[in-house]
């Protein structure tokens, strides 16, 4: 009976310290700290490290389409009328982009290198050839009207020369000469007066099997959250496109890598060449990709807003106190004096005014928001679309006829959408990471679990052992009769 009795007591002692220790574990975080430090030291820019080798040559299929739009009133719109356009598309580009010529610094706290990319045509994913014909806005012919427009000998002449070739406003060009370049008459003729000009214009042009300069990136060995962020870019630590020091500011990763344990309250920072600017991304929900958790971090609204609704943009205004509507970006600064400006595709989150002054504008959160999942535990991204339209600003120039009666109006010519998806080995790799986080990180919920066990045992055994005997049913009565 003693024995007995020390079996259920001893029980209901380990049930407690059970349910203590566990309350107590969950309550540190002694276990989450634990998968999170080893997080932090794995993640490394290091020979020899699976991050290192991902950020080194990306494993994951990269894949950049072009949706373009196409005029279809070019001569109503030199009367003065709305643009009407027609999107076509998609023309996709399986894209490449190792890191090159890596160098490690700084006893390997940095590392040096340049991310070349190549892009390599996908017709089965295609809409179409590159051959195809797309109408749009002839970009070298604005932006030479432009340079000269308040020089009005030269921009006679040159009105002359367009109106000798048939050079006007608007061009027809396949898709590949628009993206990579075509040799321009109006840039050819004006490099005999100027050598150094390029003679030949494309969107993309010298961007193919080529790189947007050198960076420099931290490894994350002193700091963790320092993992692949920008140190220099070009040998420069900030821009000079703008007029305000924060928004020449070269902040965060290159958006191709982040650091291990992200929260939901951060932000996410990303210095985008494409864009000449830095920019940010904020938590917006949890996601499952390929059986993988995942945070969805999305840039605000407030990242392109005009500065009366954020000032710190004001920066991003060219010329200073020139200031484009909300969910616009004038580039002109960094494409040699093009009138290029930036948006979301379809003008997403912009003023209503832009998608009203274009007919075919129909912006869609889903197809045109710019999206990064990431997994909050190493930082690998999951799945990521980055979504950027090119467009053009027009105005009537009384020096050039060929103007018309043009209104003014910023007119898209294509969108963007690079995206990756992590592809099937690299997702099976991180199941195990994650299956192994979930373990380690769940131990005092089992200890609690066990202790909760331990306690209804406990229960049963003390109810038993206060449970009367009741008399043996084939006991002799004391007297017969």
């Amino acid at each position: 009976m003693l024995l007995k009795s020390c079996c259920i007591y001893s029980t209901g002692v380990f049930s407690l310290l059970f349910l203590v220790l566990g309350i107590s574990l969950v309550l540190s975080g002694v276990f989450q700290h634990f998968v999170q430090t080893m997080a932090k030291k794995e993640v490394v820019l290091k020979n020899g490290t699976e991050a290192f080798e991902a950020w080194e040559n990306p494993p994951a299929p990269i894949y950049m389409q072009f949706y373009f739009f196409n005029l279809t009133n070019p001569l109503e719109m030199l009367d003065g009328d709305r643009p009407a356009v027609v999107e076509i598309g998609p023309y996709t580009y399986r894209e490449y982009r190792p890191m090159e010529q890596v160098n490690f610094q700084d006893n390997d706290t940095k590392v040096a290198a340049v991310n070349t990319k190549t892009y390599i045509f996908q017709r089965n994913m295609s809409r179409g050839p590159e051959s195809d014909l797309i109408r749009t806005v002839n970009i070298p012919a604005i932006t030479v009207m432009v340079k000269f427009k308040d020089q009005p000998f030269l921009a006679n002449l040159i009105s002359a020369y367009m109106r000798g070739t048939g050079e006007g406003l608007f061009t027809t060009r396949t898709v590949g000469e628009l993206l990579w370049g075509y040799e321009d008459g109006l840039l050819k003729a004006l490099k005999k007066i100027q050598p150094d000009l390029d003679d030949v214009f494309g969107l993309f042009y010298k961007t193919n099997a080529s790189n947007d300069g050198e960076y420099v990136f931290f490894t994350g060995q002193q700091n963790y959250q320092n993992f692949a962020r920008v140190d220099t870019w070009n040998g420069k630590s900030s821009l000079n496109w703008w007029t305000s020091k924060e928004c020449n500011m070269i902040n965060g990763t290159n958006g191709a890598s982040f650091h291990p344990v992200i929260l939901k309250d951060e932000t996410l920072y990303m210095f985008s060449s494409d864009l000449c600017r830095s920019l940010y991304a904020l938590y917006e929900e949890d996601v499952t990709v390929k059986g993988i958790p995942g945070y969805r971090f999305v840039p605000p609204s407030m990242v392109f807003a005009n500065l009366t609704v954020n000032p710190a943009n004001e920066g991003f205004c060219v010329p200073a106190g020139k200031c484009m509507g909300s969910g616009l970006l004038n580039v002109s600064v960094c494409k040699n004096g093009a009138p290029i400006i930036m948006s979301s595709p379809h003008f997403y989150q912009a003023d209503e005014k832009f998608v009203r002054d274009v007919l075919g504008m129909k912006p869609n959160k889903k197809q045109h928001e710019t999206t990064i999942d990431i997994n909050p535990l190493t930082g690998n991204i999951l799945q990521a679309a980055k979504r950027l339209q090119i467009n053009v600003y027009l105005e009537k120039i009384p020096t050039f006829s060929q103007t018309g009666d043009v209104r003014t109006v910023v007119l898209p010519v294509v969108y963007l959408n690079e995206s990756v998806v992590i592809d099937d080995t690299s997702a099976t790799k991180l199941k195990v990471v994650v299956v192994k986080e979930e373990v380690v990180v769940n131990i005092p919920f089992m200890l609690i679990g066990l202790a909760i066990i331990l306690g209804v045992i406990f229960m049963f055994l003390i109810c038993q052992k206060k449970v009367p005997e009741s008399p043996a049913a084939d006991q002799e009565p004391l007297f017969s009769s």
